[in-house]
């Protein structure tokens, strides 16, 4: 299972973060998000643990605990959605096309 944990200090390291993690069970990967302009932390990642009942289990026993000075969320993550499976915008219905005709103007004169 994917777990996506926010509001990590800016200071936590990938490694920090599973240290806490395999306190509950087997960790596949981690990772903190940096970002890549500045080299910070975006202060959020995200925890694969193979075992779906180790993983809720950290799920429950880390939401809203402070980690590193931090309150963390944490959360299954929700699955990403590819670029190739993104909805079509629906169309917009033609509309007719009426040219602009100024008015005729006489000359009373």
């Amino acid at each position: 299972m994917k777990i996506f944990v926010a509001k990590l200090a800016f200071r936590t390291t990938t490694e920090d973060l599973r240290l806490l993690f395999e306190k509950y069970g087997k960790v596949d990967t981690c990772k903190v998000i940096m970002d890549h302009e500045t080299g910070r932390s975006k202060c959020y990642g995200f925890v694969e643990m193979p075992n779906d009942d180790e993983a809720y289990k950290a799920i429950v026993e880390t939401d809203e605990t402070v980690f590193m000075g931090n309150e963390l969320q944490v959360k299954k993550s929700r699955p990403q959605a590819n670029a190739d499976s993104k909805p079509e915008k629906p169309t917009r219905p033609k509309r007719p096309h009426h040219p602009y005709i100024p008015p005729v103007q006489e000359n009373n004169a």
